[in-house]
């Protein structure tokens, strides 16, 4: 499929919804809220005008309260959106005057993305577009989600929760902290300075991502 990396995505999300004015604003926030969940919110802001964008244009053409899919996949250094539907015409870019409304859109996702298509589906079509992730977020978050993989096997009691695999990564990360923090007490070192630093290092790098940018 055009666009896709061959290997599978780390993290991936799938909001289901009606396409509906009232439904651009909740699912531009349950978009970013995600992000913020992977760690990576140096992106939510562009991911946030192309979910507006792309929910914006089921509404617009192919019918108010259809149902559709808001998908969101994150392969290390790209960050997919795409939108499913259930109408199997393609949107064509035009070159749109200034009182044409009609393939703009699609000029938005070219300017905003770094890779855009379309796709048909067995029952409709897919509009997908890609955001850049930096690399250092990317790294950062792969080795954090790899320590995770190995730590939540010690804690089958979690996984006997029936959590979703999200729900369940995030109390295995507040509980490897904890761990972290006794075995740093155990040094004879305080567990509050320790926490300083690691907030300052993260504050400092989110910074001059920022910058980066």
């Amino acid at each position: 499929m055009p666009g896709y990396e061959a290997h599978e995505p780390q993290f991936r999300c799938v909001l289901p919804f009606d396409a509906e004015p009232a439904a651009v604003r909740p699912m531009r926030r349950a978009a970013v809220a995600q992000l913020e969940q992977w760690g990576a919110a140096s992106v939510a802001e562009e991911a946030e005008l192309l979910v507006t964008e792309l929910v914006t244009n089921v509404i617009k053409h192919v019918g108010q309260g259809v149902s559709a899919t808001l998908i969101l996949e994150w392969r290390c250094e790209r960050l997919r959106v795409e939108v499913h539907d259930k109408s199997r015409e393609l949107p064509t870019p035009v070159q749109a005057g200034c009182d044409e409304e009609c393939g703009r859109g699609l000029h938005l996702l070219a300017a905003l993305a770094a890779d855009w298509g379309t796709v048909l589906t067995a029952v409709g079509k897919s509009v997908w577009c890609e955001i850049e992730v930096q690399p250092a977020v990317c790294q950062r978050v792969e080795r954090a989600r790899g320590a995770l993989g190995r730590y939540k096997e010690s804690l089958p009691s979690m996984a006997a929760r029936g959590r979703s695999e999200a729900a369940f990564l995030y109390e295995s990360a507040v509980a490897l902290i904890a761990d972290l923090l006794h075995w740093v007490a155990a040094q004879g070192q305080d567990p509050d300075d320790v926490l300083d630093q690691a907030q300052m290092h993260y504050e400092a790098e989110s910074e001059g991502e920022a910058a980066a940018a």
